[in-house]
C-alpha cells in the first residue's frame, strides 16, 4: 500500500519532475515536426520555390532522422540520457533559429537536416530516462503521459504558429520556437541528475557489454526486430489514417471535407484519449500483448469497414473516433512491449532502433497511398491499413518476449 509519506518523499517529487521534463522535450519535438508543414504556404511563397523543392527540406530531415537515430541511441547509452536531450533540444533550437534568420531556400534545406539530427536523440533519451528512473508501478503511466504530451505538442502546433505568423511573420514564428526548445532545455537541465533514489529502481546494468558489434547483434536479434516492424506497421495505420482519411473519403464516397475533417478531429482527440487510458489499463495488466492486439484489431476492422460501405455522417464519426481510441489505447503497451526485452542499459539503443521504424513507415507509407489515390483504387487505402493492422497484431505476438533479449 501507498503510504502518504511515500507520496510527499523527494524521491517521488523526483520522479515526477523528471517525468515532466521529459513530457515537455517530447512535446517541443512533435511541435518542430510541425512548424514547415503549418507555414509552408507562406514559407514557399516567401522563396518562390515548388512544393517538391520546399518539400526536399521534410526528406532531409526524415532521412536523416531514420539514419542516425540508432547510432545515437548507443551513444545514449554510453554518454547518458540527459546530457544529450539537453543536447538534442539546443541543436534543434539552432536550426531553426538560423532557419528563420537566413534568407536563403538552401540553408533553410541544410537546417532541416540539422533538426532531424536533433530529433534522434528524442526516443533514445526519453525511453531510457524513463526506463531507468520510474518506479515499474508507474511506467506505464509515465509512457502514456510521454506519448500524450507529442500529440499535444502536434495539436497545438498549427493554431499557435498562425497566430505567431501574423503577428510576427513566419520567421517570427520561427525565432519564437527556437526560444521555446530553448527554454524547456534550461528547464531540464535544471532539473539536474536523477537523484539516486530514482537511478536505483533501474541500474544500468555494469556488466553489460558496451561494445557496438555486441550492441548490433542484439539489435539484430529476432525480438528486437519483430518490435522494428511493429513500429513500421504502426507507422503505416496511423499514418493512413491520420493523413489520407478526408482524401480517401471525398475520393470514395465524395464524403464533404467538413464532414471528413469532423471525423479526423474525432479520431486524433480520441486517440490523445485512449493514450491516457490505456496507459491507466496497462498499468494493471502483464498482458500488454493482448492489449496491443485487441486495439489493433479494432482499429483493423473499423478501416475494414469504412473500405466496405459509406456509413453516414453520424456513424461515420463514431467509427473513426473509435478507430483512433483503440489505437491510442495501444500506444502504452507498445512501449511496454519494447522494454520488455530490453537488456538493462540497453534503453537508448533498443528504443534508438524500433522507433526508427516510425522514420521508415513515415518515408514508405505516402508512396503506397498516394498510389491507390492516383489509380482510382480509394478502398484500397483503408483494406491496407487494415492489412497493416493484422500484420502488427502477429509482430506483436512475435515481439513479446517474457525475458529480456542478452
Amino acid at each position: 500500500m501507498t503510504t502518504a509519506a511515500e507520496h510527499l518523499s523527494p524521491t517521488r517529487t523526483g520522479e515526477r519532475r523528471l517525468v515532466a521534463s521529459v513530457c515537455l522535450a517530447h512535446l517541443v519535438s512533435h511541435y518542430n515536426m510541425l512548424l514547415l508543414p503549418a507555414l509552408f504556404v507562406f514559407i514557399r511563397a516567401d522563396y518562390g520555390v515548388s512544393y517538391t523543392e520546399l518539400s526536399l527540406a521534410l526528406t532531409a530531415f526524415s532521412l536523416v532522422s531514420a539514419t542516425l537515430q540508432t547510432p545515437v541511441g548507443f551513444l545514449v547509452d554510453r554518454m547518458g540520457a540527459r546530457n544529450n536531450l539537453i543536447g538534442g533540444l539546443v541543436v534543434c533550437s539552432g536550426a531553426v533559429a538560423v532557419a528563420g534568420l537566413v534568407d536563403s531556400y538552401w540553408v533553410f534545406v541544410a537546417m532541416y537536416a540539422l533538426l532531424g539530427l536533433g530529433n534522434t536523440v528524442f526516443h533514445p533519451a526519453d525511453y531510457s530516462l524513463l526506463s531507468e528512473n520510474v518506479a515499474p508501478q508507474r511506467m506505464t503511466q509515465a509512457f502514456s503521459y510521454h506519448t500524450c504530451s507529442g500529440m499535444i505538442g502536434g495539436a497545438i502546433a498549427p493554431v499557435v504558429l498562425l497566430f505567431l505568423r501574423d503577428l510576427v511573420g513566419w520567421r517570427g514564428a520561427f525565432l519564437a520556437s527556437a526560444a521555446f526548445g530553448l527554454a524547456a532545455a534550461i528547464i531540464v537541465l535544471a532539473q539536474g541528475e536523477p537523484p539516486a533514489g530514482l537511478r536505483t529502481r533501474g541500474p544500468r546494468a555494469k556488466t553489460a557489454d558496451k561494445s557496438t558489434d555486441a550492441g548490433w547483434q542484439m539489435l539484430l536479434s529476432p525480438p528486437i526486430l519483430m518490435n522494428f516492424l511493429f513500429f513500421v506497421m504502426l507507422s503505416m495505420v496511423s499514418g493512413g489514417l491520420n493523413q489520407y482519411l478526408v482524401a480517401g473519403l471525398g475520393a470514395l464516397y465524395g464524403t464533404p471535407p467538413a464532414i471528413a475533417n469532423t471525423a479526423l478531429t474525432g479520431l486524433l482527440t480520441l486517440s490523445a484519449i485512449g493514450v491516457l487510458i490505456g496507459g491507466a489499463f496497462a498499468g494493471r495488466t502483464s498482458h500488454h500483448n493482448l492489449v496491443a492486439a485487441t486495439g489493433l484489431m479494432v482499429t483493423g476492422a473499423v478501416s475494414l469497414l469504412i473500405g466496405l460501405i459509406d456509413p453516414g455522417t453520424l456513424l461515420l464519426i463514431a467509427v473513426v473516433s473509435l478507430g483512433g481510441f483503440a489505437t491510442g489505447v495501444t500506444l502504452p503497451s507498445r512501449d511496454m512491449i519494447v522494454r520488455s526485452v530490453t537488456p538493462e542499459g540497453s534503453f537508448g539503443k533498443v528504443f534508438g532502433f524500433v522507433t526508427t521504424g516510425l522514420h521508415v513507415g513515415g518515408i514508405i507509407a505516402p508512396l503506397i497511398f498516394a498510389q491507390f489515390l492516383d489509380r482510382g483504387m480509394p478502398q484500397w487505402v483503408f483494406f491496407y491499413i487494415a492489412i497493416c493492422a493484422l500484420v502488427s497484431i502477429f509482430t506483436v505476438g512475435m515481439g513479446m518476449s517474457s525475458r529480456r533479449v542478452t
